[in-house]
């Protein structure tokens, strides 16, 4: 009963003290059309997309951007002619320049991507651009996107500007695993602090519209050549630095990746977790018994108490669960889902801790962060990550 009552406490704390973090209405903030357009490279790091290209890179070669525009698309050692098929895409749809390189091999103390990054963004200060679009290869933009997204900078004075792309939800894990995702991303970084002047700072890799002028401040991609989160990295080194950073969710950029099978969602979380905990045992004891008070013990103590009778242990696990449920249904209905598999939260809560575990044991057996034939066996954070 008492263990309830902690929930029970938890759950009242996280609701009205954590930002409101289960609020979905952060979007775009408001904003004017600047007087003069200034010019943006997108880069893209590329890594066998071909199955998600062709959905994807048409939306960056149709932008509507009023100023100058053009993308990089990084293949980073693709198999898949992923390459090939970005200039075939290009020649076909017509719309922004599109030039394709490729960096090689990345050296010891660099992730893929962050490899494939520099080499893009090296390319691209060449035009002298005074922003950077960082978006994943997987990632549809509506036609509007990067005006909006500039738009927003300009008008807040923010050298990040970032939404979270809407994830596919479409077989039955996605809907029990991806809307769960973005809820527990937004508890651990409540999007109304980010804008704020305190520490909290985070961005999703998918969609990061980034000041060039702060990149090179920040040493980005340099000063987080090595972090498997690289997003939220970013994030904290130009906050760090004194620069502003928003992130949101996004209403009309969506990632057309399937996760059908539970597998592959398994790999998407597991691959990064222990990273997120800084590879630490006593961080990942806490953040287990954690997720057991939080999300485990409602529902139990709710059936056991009314199995066993105990009434006051069944109202006070039932009105945790209760609020539980209560604060994922916004996320719920930003993914279109029906708000019956709000109760199932601990369940999909029981997968993460599995999945965060998993992360660890991975690391311990020397595998690391494994990600498209390429494995981490050292994936370290930033020091201040944590």
């Amino acid at each position: 009963m008492w263990t309830a009552a902690g929930s029970l406490l938890a759950w009242l704390w996280l609701l009205l003290c954590q930002g409101f973090f289960w609020r979905t209405d952060v979007r775009l903030p408001s904003r004017a059309e600047p007087d003069g357009w200034p010019s943006v490279c997108v880069v893209v790091p590329a890594r066998d997309e071909a199955a998600v290209l062709p959905a994807a890179l048409p939306s960056l070669l149709a932008q509507d951007y009023p100023g100058r525009a053009e993308i990089f698309l990084v293949d980073d050692g693709s198999s898949d002619g992923t390459g090939d098929l970005a200039r075939e895409l290009a020649h076909r749809h017509g719309g922004l320049p599109l030039t394709v390189g490729s960096p090689g091999e990345p050296p010891a103390g660099w992730t893929g991507k962050l490899w494939a990054v520099r080499h893009g963004l090296g390319l691209a200060r060449a035009r002298g651009p005074e922003y950077f679009l960082l978006t994943d290869a997987d990632i549809a933009h509506a036609p509007d996107s990067l005006r909006e997204l500039v738009s927003a900078a300009r008008s807040g004075g923010f050298d990040v500007v970032s939404q979270m792309a809407r994830l596919r939800v479409e077989s039955v894990w996605e809907r029990l695993v991806v809307p769960a995702f973005v809820y527990f991303f937004a508890q651990l970084y409540p999007f109304r602090r980010i804008a704020g002047k305190g520490r909290t700072a985070a961005a999703a890799g998918g969609c990061v519209l980034l000041r060039a002028e702060t990149a090179e401040r920040a040493r980005i991609p340099d000063a987080i050549r090595h972090a498997v989160i690289d997003d939220v990295a970013l994030a904290r080194a130009v906050k760090g630095g004194g620069g502003r950073v928003w992130l949101g969710l996004a209403e009309r950029v969506d990632s057309v990746r399937p996760y059908p099978r539970l597998r592959d969602l398994w790999r998407m979380v597991s691959r990064s977790a222990y990273a997120q905990l800084r590879h630490h045992p006593l961080l990942l004891a806490g953040t287990v018994a954690g997720l057991a008070l939080v999300y485990l013990v409602p529902p139990v103590a709710a059936l056991t108490g009314l199995a066993a009778g105990r009434t006051p242990m069944a109202a006070l696990g039932g009105l945790a669960w209760l609020v539980m449920a209560g604060t994922y249904v916004p996320m719920l209905r930003y993914y279109r889902q029906p708000l019956w598999l709000a109760p199932l939260l601990p369940f999909t809560a029981f997968l993460y801790l599995l999945m965060t575990v998993d992360s660890a044991v991975q690391h311990y057996r020397g595998r690391g962060a494994a990600w498209k034939g390429r494995t981490y066996t050292r994936p370290d954070a930033l020091p201040d990550e944590g």
